[in-house]
Formats: C-alpha cells, structure tokens, sequence
C-alpha cells in the first residue's frame, strides 16, 4: 500500500486534490488506517488517478469525470461520452478562434484610432445665417437620415441653398433619452419660406464655437468629443449651448464613409 505522499509523487496529483477527490467521490482510499487516518493506496489506482488527469486536460469536469468512470468498462458509453465532448471542444475552439479575431481586429482598430487621433482644434465664429430647421425625435443617432428624408420630402426642392449651406445637426442636452434622441437639423437658405408642417424658418445670430474636422465614418468621432472639450478646459472657456455637427461631405455627397469630412463644434464663452 501507498502512503497519501507518496501516491501523490507518483500520480503527480497534489495531496489537496487527491483529499478532494476522497471527499466527492471520485477516488476513494483504499483503505484508511483506522488508529492514525491515514489514507492509504493501491498501486492499481494510479491507473484511475491518471485516467482522471487525463479527462480533466481534455476539459471535463470532476463531476463529469465521476461519470465517465462510472461507464469506465463500458466502451460504447465512454466513446458516446468522449464524441459528445469532442464536439463540445470543437466548439468552444471555434469560439475561441472568434473571440482572437475579434480581439485582433480591436487592437487594429485601437491602433488606428490612436493614430486619427491628431485633431487640430480652433475657435472662430460662424456667421448670421437664415435656416430651414426640423427638429424630431429619432430612435438612435444612426437614424438622422429619418429628419434629412423628411425634410427633402416636405420641402419638394423649394429650397434655395446658401452658400455655404452649412448643413447641420444640433444635438440639444437631453437627460431623459427613453424615448429617442432629439435632433434638430438645419440647412442655410437664401430666403426664408412660409414654415411648413415640421420645418420652419429662423435667423441664426453668429455664434462663437470651437471646432475640430473628423475624417471618416462616426465609429471613432467620440475621440474628436474628448479632445475638443480637453481644449476648451485648458484654455479657460465654458460650454455655452448645444453641440452640432456640420456636415461638409456626407452621405448626400459620397456614398463611402472613408470620405464623409465632419465639423465637430461646440458653442463657447471665455470664463471671467
């Protein structure tokens, strides 16, 4: 017979684990003193002991194993067992194999980003301006088309354009989103119109702004958010209105993201 120590050296399964699998079950002592409780082993049962080694690398679980052993001279039922954890692996390495492309594609993407990360910010003043404006709730900002389209639609190419046209997206400072996202778009016009169902007419008073130009599709704009308000607080201005957007290539214009071209800006005051 051998000692708990030395069936551990030769099994190599710590003594701790070899007191767990006692406890569950799943390899038992064959005999235990019953003056001094030791715990003590058969040769033979390093035949189990390794076969439980070599379940739990293929990835079972103790109580898994105590099952499979349960069928150990079985073979039909120990090769149904091992088909069904064949494919459980199969499986999880497909997942696996996923979760490294995914992981992969992140880091490119982070190192791109890091690198489109160089905005040049300014400050100047946009001028008075006369707009066609529709504000609307949306269900994301993925759907600022929807106010576009419906602009279009409602406007039948009456409109005259500035120039520029400075087109538009005012994002107001909306806490309560549970319903959508409010948006108001606005285009420059030449002459103001008869407001119609949801667009109306106004004049723009000038207004000044910090900016920055985002390159690209509006994945990665909430870099350009960090920068620019970074800027404002080191350079002893204040947030003083809604952020907006200006759309100086967009989807009306180039079908490819890659090309849009997007005038970050936020309305400022200088602290006293």
């Amino acid at each position: 017979m051998l000692k708990i120590g030395d069936f551990s050296k030769l099994s190599r399964i710590s003594i701790r684990m070899l007191r767990h699998y006692d406890d569950m079950g799943l390899l038992k002592p064959a005999s235990v003193d019953k003056f001094t409780g030791y715990r003590l082993y058969s040769p033979q049962q390093l035949q189990t002991a390794n076969r439980i080694s070599s379940l739990k690398g293929m990835g079972f679980s103790l109580s898994a194993i105590g099952e499979i052993l349960r069928h150990a001279y079985d073979a039909a039922s120990m090769k149904s067992l091992l088909m069904i954890r064949l494919e459980d692996a199969k499986t999880q390495a497909s997942e696996a194999q996923s979760r490294v492309t995914q992981i992969q594609t992140a880091i490119r993407k982070l190192e791109e980003d890091f690198r489109g990360m160089v905005y040049d910010v300014s400050i100047k003043t946009l001028p008075k301006r006369t707009v066609a404006a529709l504000r609307g709730i949306i269900p994301s900002y993925e759907r600022e088309g929807d106010l576009w389209r419906q602009m279009e639609q409602e406007t039948k190419g009456r409109l005259e354009m500035a120039s520029p046209p400075y087109p538009i997206a005012i994002f107001p400072d909306c806490e309560d989103q549970s319903n959508g996202v409010e948006v108001e778009i606005q285009i420059a016009v030449k002459d103001c119109l008869e407001d119609m169902e949801s667009v109306c007419f106004k004049e723009i008073e000038p207004i000044q702004v910090v900016t920055a130009i985002h390159k690209g599709s509006f994945e990665t704009i909430g870099n350009i958010n960090e920068v620019i308000a970074a800027w404002i607080s080191d350079n002893g201005y204040t947030i003083d209105g809604d952020m907006f957007n200006i759309y100086h290539v967009g989807i009306a214009q180039d079908s490819n993201p890659a090309n849009w071209v997007t005038e970050v800006c936020y309305p400022v005051r200088k602290d006293d």
